[in-house]
């Protein structure tokens, strides 16, 4: 295995879907949203760059106001990529209602914090195919579409590792959508705590920010989900995917 593969960052560009439209939020707050139309057309633009993975987040289900799984099942239709999916999923009617677009991965947010009976059944019978999102603020997680507050980050961190949690996604809250770097330090920490691969998400603005998260590969994080940076044209995902470690041609 060469140094490259052994030190490449899995990169997961991002849709957000509200109301149909691919939109990108400012720290997670409704209300603070930039429209970019079609998440279809957002989606293809990053499998034609060079993407594997994309990130796909129903912000309707997250906030439990509906959900778009019409408009997410005609992208989940049309892409080749392996999705991995987020937002609202809290039960078995969402979770089946998802399984429907056949994801690579499905995100677990609020109800791994608020149901974790439901959480640790989803997990037995879904295994890695299930990861778990850490939203935070400090060490404080936020549920609920981030209004609310679900509990203390490390307490939550110990019962998911009982429970054989497969895979964490970590995002520093107050960074999410700023273009102000990633939480590297609390990054760090997770995976400290964890064997399980982090991936990252919240803040990117940067192919700094990019290499630095690369650099902790061999602590444990696996990936870094890129959003608004892509949007604003701060970098291209090609040059994203170089920074990242992608092999060579």
């Amino acid at each position: 295995m060469t140094e490259t593969t052994e030190r490449r960052l899995e990169l997961l560009p991002a849709v957000d879907v509200q109301g149909g439209q691919a939109v990108r939020l400012v720290q997670g707050e409704a209300g603070s949203e930039t429209g970019y139309g079609d998440p279809l057309e957002a989606a293809l633009a990053w499998q034609d760059a060079g993407a594997e993975w994309l990130h796909l987040v129903d912000l309707d289900a997250a906030f439990g106001r509906g959900d778009n799984i019409e408009v997410l099942r005609r992208v989940a239709a049309n892409l080749d990529l392996r999705i991995e999916m987020s937002g609202g999923i809290r039960d078995d009617e969402s979770l089946e209602r998802v399984l429907t677009l056949d994801p690579a991965r499905i995100n677990l947010g609020t109800a791994a914090l608020e149901n974790p009976e439901w959480t640790r059944r989803v997990i037995a019978e879904h295994g890695d195919r299930i990861a778990v999102g850490l939203d935070v603020r400090g060490t404080t997680l936020a549920a609920r579409g981030w209004t609310k507050d679900g509990g203390d980050l490390w307490e939550v961190l110990e019962r998911l590792e009982a429970d054989g949690c497969a895979r964490y996604v970590v995002t520093d809250v107050t960074k999410d959508g700023t273009l102000r770097g990633p939480n590297t330090e609390l990054l760090a920490e997770v995976a400290r705590r964890t064997d399980k691969p982090v991936v990252a998400s919240g803040g990117i603005s940067s192919l700094e920010d990019l290499a630095a998260l690369r650099e902790l590969v061999p602590a444990g994080i696996e990936g870094a989900i890129v959003g608004k940076a892509l949007y604003a044209g701060k970098f291209t995902l090609a040059e994203a995917l170089d920074v990242a470690g992608r092999p060579s041609a």
